[in-house]
């Protein structure tokens, strides 16, 4: 791309000015004794807005609202269709704001502007339209029973539904509870992660454009001890579905025994296998899909195919192969269409990663390229795309979620090797195979302990199949029809015809 693309995305960002309030009960407010945090811009460090940092009293408000909201009916109890005009409605205008949405995310976590452009926006409004789409076409269940009963198994929404969404992805994660939960019926407060709050509170301006009523869709912007912790705590939450940490989520888990045993949905941490066999169809396929699939974002996704296991007769050769990939994904500024990797969100993550680097390097793996921290001029947190060669297993960046661009691989000799170091880990979110062999894909694929599983591909996917892990990844599943089961509650009816 030319300089003067750059040219215009920045003259765009010195122009723009977010929304930094709370969203709560149809209007933006301050938060309860204007308490504020800051938000920075990862590229360079420098502030991009103080931002409302609701306190316990601002979440009691907005679920106040949420509730009053949900018993008036005035969403809840419209009909199907109507739900489905309101939501089309918002998936127009986030497409139609996209630029906006687009520039918001990645001045505030640090994506390159060309991959929330192309990925993360359109996937987006793509989730809010399928949702409305789907709910005025899922039916109630009549029981089978004799001639003298009529039993019915019907749908209601569950009240207040709490979303707590990470900063890796953040309106599409958004997107992904949110949706479903508002086709659903429910009111929704959406808690946006800290380092990225600012298109979570332009979406909440745009949902009341789109005609969703006062209290049915709050942003509570804030700090996860204080708001997060309110919100799992509060005893009129009836739902809360959350993305991020493992830690967090247990501490989730734990806030609904103490409260009012609120449903929790939870989806985790990863540290995911990526598995290429010696009879793998296409090598040059496979290694850019195993950079790929580390490199992108950053390394900041909870399903990066941060372990690789290479057989043993093609390691040497692929792994240069992956390698001169990770080469051509160097970190440039965000703003750049030309970027495709940009900075990690924040100092204490660039600082995380750089630490589980020097790990690597102490506990005996072999660098084979990266490690360093980039783009030092810049003010901003960059880190080079790195891969280790590890020697065995016990390590930490082998075993350990970074969160950030740094690879372990690893050689196996068998098929039974391979599945054991795969399944070798406390988390269960995704794994990738690549093999020749149908048989072998099938039989594989059935003993990873992961929730997704990809075979001669990684990362693909479709809002139509659903999202979620096993073991400490959580149980929780986001996209697809059976998101909405976790939204709704199902009542039987039995009705004596006698």
């Amino acid at each position: 791309m030319s300089a003067a693309d750059l040219a215009t995305w920045q003259a765009r960002a010195s122009a723009l000015r977010p929304r930094h309030q709370a969203f709560i009960d149809g209007r933006f407010v301050d938060a309860e004794g204007g308490q504020t945090f800051a938000t920075l811009n990862p590229a360079n460090g420098q502030k991009l807005a103080d931002v409302a940092a609701c306190q316990p009293a601002d979440v009691d408000r907005a679920v106040q609202a949420a509730r009053r909201a949900f018993e008036a009916g005035v969403w809840s109890q419209q009909h199907p269709r109507e739900r489905k005009r309101v939501l089309l409605r918002l998936a127009a205008l986030i497409e139609q704001h996209r630029d906006e949405l687009a520039l918001l995310e990645t001045l505030d976590m640090g994506k390159p502007i060309s991959d929330a452009l192309a990925y993360d926006l359109p996937e987006t409004a793509k989730c809010f339209a399928w949702y409305a789409e789907a709910i005025d076409k899922q039916y109630d269940e009549i029981a089978p029973t004799g001639p003298d009963a009529l039993a019915t198994i019907t749908r209601e929404p569950l009240g207040v539904v709490a979303a707590v969404v990470p900063w890796n992805y953040p309106l599409m994660m958004a997107s992904w509870k949110v949706a479903p939960a508002l086709a659903a019926g429910n009111s929704v407060l959406l808690k946006p992660a800290e380092q990225s709050p600012l298109s979570a509170l332009r979406l909440a301006a745009l949902a009341a454009e789109a005609g969703i009523p006062p209290g049915v869709f709050s942003v509570l912007p804030g700090l996860g001890p204080v708001t997060g912790q309110a919100l799992g705590l509060h005893m009129d939450v009836d739902c809360l579905a959350f993305t991020g940490s493992t830690a967090t989520g247990k501490r989730f888990m734990a806030y609904s025994s103490q409260s009012n045993l609120k449903r929790v949905w939870l989806e985790c941490g990863g540290k995911s296998p990526h598995i290429v066999f010696d009879d793998c169809p296409d090598l040059d396929k496979a290694a850019q899909a195993a950079a790929v699939g580390i490199f992108s974002n950053q390394g900041e996704v909870c399903i990066a195919g941060s372990r690789l296991y290479v057989q043993e007769g093609i390691y040497d050769r692929f792994m240069a192969q992956v390698a001169q990939c990770a080469q051509g994904m160097r970190p440039g500024d965000p703003l750049d269409p030309a970027t495709t990797m940009g900075a990690i969100v924040d100092e204490t993550q660039m600082r995380r990663v750089l630490g589980y680097i020097d790990s690597g390097l102490s506990e005996g793996a072999t660098l084979r390229t990266g490690g360093q921290q980039a783009r030092t001029a810049s003010g901003g947190y960059y880190v080079e795309p790195t891969i280790f060669d590890c020697p065995r297993q016990a390590m930490r960046i082998v075993n350990e979620e970074i969160f950030g661009p740094v690879l372990a691989a690893q050689r196996f000799r068998t098929e039974d090797e391979a599945v054991a170091l795969a399944n070798d880990s406390p988390y269960g979110l995704g794994a990738g195979l690549w093999t020749a062999q149908l048989a072998r894909a099938h039989r594989v694929s059935r003993r990873l302990r992961a929730g997704l599983v990809w075979v001669n591909c990684y990362f693909d996917g479709d809002i139509t199949v659903p999202f979620g892990g096993v073991k400490q990844s959580g149980f929780g599943r986001d996209k697809s029809l059976h998101a909405l089961d976790k939204y709704s509650d199902f009542k039987t009816t039995w009705i004596n015809l006698l």
